[in-house]
């Protein structure tokens, strides 16, 4: 019996989160043993260049030295305490001295906490129930959220989820990814009623789609204009594309913002982030409650600061440069074999996309070719190049990936995608 016909004897599906299961390009998926830097092993000793890094949440490489010890030295002092820290008070005045928009900070152990947060803080400072999403956004399992998903709701191609009563998505209002007309025509309907719109800055759920010239700047604007609240999911951009995220990178100031990934270090760490009048309408000071017996773990906020005390702009530039050779090198070798592809980058994240025109929303992430994608991904796993199980993820280079791991992948892509070709 392998280790995943064990998995799936007692864990749904054999896997804790589904994107996991290989669902979405087939086969069983493999286990990891241990990880270190670029590199995952599993059991056997086989060894993967790894482009997954955690859904992104290791930026500096898997079990980098200083998060390590970091987390070490915090867990010989106790692993959960249900009481206030010293390093959660850090870890909240490292996001405020980094986020110009963020006054005070909650923590929590999730993106999906984080979402559940924001929205309820949302409707509970405006008095408003309905909450503006965009179609492929994904926010975590909220139940209010799920409604047109990205991430693993796209990869399975679910309507939401079951489960997800009709009451519970009836003030939730669903716009296409970068539609300004449709945005327009929401508000000018709802505008009174809108609690709150979430967005994805760069879109990162259904792949990487980024948004076009305009639209961050249009949705603070209409905000403002009807008096909503403008809600940044930050969980992947936060603190990887650049030290103030996505919000400084295109230079456009939401009300409230949610990190998540990278601010925890690897670890389960997230938070939510906005104006100290606005933050304190939660719950001791404020009637919004939320709660949680792990927020502000003593090892994830250890694993949080060691890890954003290593990033400046130097290894973000660094970052980048590793993430467009990796773009313009896959972009070059899978055109030459006849393949049809895109190959998006915001700053340190990459995209990949088997699509003959640019993918600016979910329609036309949908309408990628997928199967390609599956042929492709496993191409490359006969190779010991770990991507993304699904079409709808993006690409992660971390500060352990160097000039020899990315040449290798390029040329392993192109070998790669001759095999997809010739096997057609």
């Amino acid at each position: 019996m392998t280790l995943f016909d064990r998995a799936r004897a007692v864990i749904p599906g054999g896997v804790s989160s589904p994107v996991r299961s290989f669902g979405a390009v087939g086969g069983d998926p493999f286990f990891v043993q241990r990880a270190q830097g670029a590199y995952l092993y599993d059991p056997d000793g086989r060894r993967y260049l790894d482009y997954v890094q955690s859904w992104g949440a290791s930026i500096l490489g898997h079990a980098h030295p200083a998060v390590v010890e970091a987390v070490q030295r915090a867990a010989e002092l106790g692993t959960s305490y249900g009481a206030p820290t010293e390093r959660e008070v850090l870890l909240a005045e490292a996001i405020v001295q980094r986020v110009p928009s963020v006054e005070k900070v909650r923590l929590v152990s999730s993106g999906t906490e984080a979402a559940m947060t924001a929205i309820r803080l949302a409707r509970g400072a405006t008095g408003r129930d309905k909450i503006v999403k965009f179609a492929g956004c994904y926010h975590g399992h909220v139940d209010s959220l799920l409604v047109a998903a990205g991430s693993g709701v796209a990869t399975f191609g679910l309507p939401g989820s079951a489960g997800v009563t009709e009451g519970t998505v009836a003030d939730t209002v669903v716009v296409p990814y970068n539609d300004d007309r449709a945005l327009d025509e929401v508000f000018d309907r709802e505008g009174r009623r809108i609690a709150a719109v979430i967005v994805e800055p760069v879109a990162a759920n259904m792949g990487l789609v980024a948004p076009v010239e305009g639209f961050l700047a249009r949705l603070r604007r209409r905000c403002d204009e009807h008096g909503a609240l403008l809600v940044f999911d930050e969980v992947i951009t936060g603190f990887r594309v650049g030290r103030s995220g996505a919000q400084g990178l295109f230079g456009v100031t939401p009300d409230l913002s949610m990190f998540g990934k990278v601010v925890g270090g690897g670890l389960p760490l997230a938070a939510v982030g906005g104006p100290a009048a606005l933050m304190d309408e939660l719950a001791p000071l404020g009637s919004v409650y939320q709660a949680g017996t792990l927020s502000g773990n003593p090892l994830a906020t250890a694993a949080g600061l060691a890890v954003l005390e290593l990033l400046d702009d130097a290894l973000y530039a660094s970052l980048a440069d590793r993430a467009a050779f990796l773009v313009a090198g896959l972009t070059t070798v899978l055109g030459e074999a006849g393949l049809e592809v895109q190959v998006p980058r915001v700053a340190t994240l990459s995209g990949l996309f088997f699509s003959p025109t640019p993918v600016l929303d979910y329609e036309g992430a949908q309408a990628a070719d997928v199967k390609t994608h599956a042929e492709f991904f496993h191409a490359m796993l006969r190779r010991d190049v770990f991507l993304a199980p699904s079409a709808f993820e993006a690409m992660f280079v971390s500060a352990a990936h160097g000039w020899p791991e990315l040449e290798r992948t390029v040329e392993l892509a192109a070998a790669a995608a001759t095999e997809v070709v010739k096997s057609r």
